[in-house]
């Protein structure tokens, strides 16, 4: 007879197997080869790419990569008995790539605030020269003409280079006089003062075009020339100066 645990032949009257020592069974041993058995998915592998599709979280894309490996590993050693390499090969790859653009992310985190931030402090800054620019060319075009432009536009260049005159003064650049530049909208209002339809006084504020993105502050200024300002909220004559 054999051993069923073994397969050891041992002889009809002993009743336990000499070379493993458990009891000896009468049923005559199977014939043929034993039918192949269905290998297992590893569950370390489907962990590693469940863990790995939320890699862009740092501790998961780390759990993803350690799984893998040792899903990996594990399969390897199995002689057949566990599969799943696919898998784990998929929650490496994931693994990897989350850790390395967490870092990328990281840094863009704290470096794209400081870009906006320097973005909008160098638009308030050049908005606070082109209020003094305007300002120049509003007294400047008082000083010909006896009164404060219409508009902005009557103190661009003439066109086809002809002679400057109220309609278009030749003292601003048509880029700055457009009421829209480095991220600020500019607002021109002529006042007449006296009620005689002549323009003796102005209002000029400068805001930004997109609150918080493009600039902070808001400015004000009139035909004293004096700046003035306020955060997060429209300027006036009472805000401020600069």
């Amino acid at each position: 007879m054999f051993c069923q645990s073994c397969g050891q032949q041992a002889s009809e009257s002993t009743q336990f197997c000499p070379s493993c020592g458990k009891p000896l069974s009468t049923a005559p041993r199977p014939s043929g080869p034993a039918p192949p058995l269905q290998p297992e998915t590893s569950g370390k592998a489907i962990a590693s790419l469940i863990v790995g599709l939320f890699s862009f979280f740092f501790p998961a894309a780390i759990a993803a990569v350690i799984l893998g490996h040792l899903s990996r590993s594990q399969i390897r050693r199995s002689a057949g008995r566990l599969k799943g390499s696919g898998m784990a090969l998929a929650g490496l790859v994931l693994g990897y790539l989350g850790v390395a653009i967490i870092p990328l992310l990281i840094i863009a985190a704290i470096a794209i605030p400081n870009l906006l931030q320097a973005r909008r402090a160098a638009n308030e800054s050049v908005t606070v020269s082109s209020l003094r620019t305007l300002n120049s060319a509003l007294f400047a075009y008082d000083s010909v003409y006896g009164e404060y432009p219409p508009t902005l536009e009557a103190m661009t260049p003439p066109p086809g280079g002809g002679p400057a005159d109220a309609q278009a003064a030749d003292l601003l650049d048509p880029q700055l006089a457009s009421g829209t530049y480095r991220g600020y909208v500019f607002e021109y209002t002529p006042v007449d003062t006296d009620g005689n339809g002549v323009w003796h006084d102005y209002v000029l504020t400068a805001e930004p075009l997109q609150p918080n993105r493009t600039g902070r502050r808001y400015f004000y200024t009139d035909s004293t020339t004096v700046i003035r300002m306020e955060r997060n909220r429209p300027a006036g004559p009472n805000s401020p100066p600069l």
